[in-house]
């Protein structure tokens, strides 16, 4: 896709602005700026130097990373095939949902395994970098958020804070997962002061039972 171009005229009154994308994704307007300067987005600008991103690019982004084939994946606990829709939350049916933003396939691996055999009634959502897990928790608004601290693209400290910026978070519980050590941690400090952290060597041991503080015993 190309960025700055001459709006086609079927795409005219089809489009978001920065803003609006913004508030869609959950995400800073400069990364969205930034999304269009990478040709992520389509976008074009107006006589008087606005920005104006075609809905088609922003729907394929959001599916590019929230299908089947993307860096983020849906799937209710205890399923072993990917969910269909899988950005989509699943409030309707009244499943707790756990949102997971981690880089690491083992251990996307690890808490899936950990979900599907204490909570089989969640649904667990996927994402393999700080982006792409902004715009899925603006989607999902999840009951649970488990960040990793180091991620590609945005860090979970910087995630962490941007999301704090936003009033919904204040209904997620959030857990951080991580393998620094306890001085390792220092740097990402400022993020960290009263949040569950959990050493990835300790994932087995520790987090069905945090788990359990917040989503309900899953019955039989």
């Amino acid at each position: 896709m190309k960025s700055e171009k001459t709006p086609p005229p079927s795409l005219v009154q089809d489009h978001y602005t920065t803003l609006e994308v913004a508030s869609m994704l959950g995400l800073a307007v400069r990364s969205v700026q930034l999304m269009v300067d990478r040709n992520e987005l389509e976008a074009w600008k107006t006589p008087g130097g606005h920005r104006r991103i075609s809905r088609a690019s922003v729907e394929q982004w959001i599916n590019a990373r929230t299908g089947a084939g993307g860096k983020a994946s849906s799937q209710p606990a205890g399923s072993g095939d990917r969910a269909a829709g899988a950005g989509a939350p699943a409030r309707g049916r009244g499943a707790p949902q756990i949102l997971l933003i981690e880089d690491s396939i083992h251990f996307q691996n690890l808490v899936t395994l950990l979900v599907n055999q204490h909570f089989p009634g969640a649904a667990l959502h996927t994402a393999s970098d700080g982006i792409t897990g902004l715009a899925m928790y603006g989607q999902i608004q999840p009951d649970i958020l488990i960040v990793d601290i180091l991620l590609p693209g945005i860090d979970g400290a910087t995630l962490i804070t941007t999301l704090r910026s936003h009033p919904q978070f204040a209904r997620s519980r959030l857990i951080v997962v991580t393998s620094l050590d306890q001085e390792q941690r220092e740097p990402y400090a400022f993020a960290l002061q009263g949040v569950t952290v959990i050493h990835k060597s300790q994932l087995v041991a520790e987090l069905p039972a945090i788990l359990a503080q917040s989503l309900p015993t899953p019955t039989a």
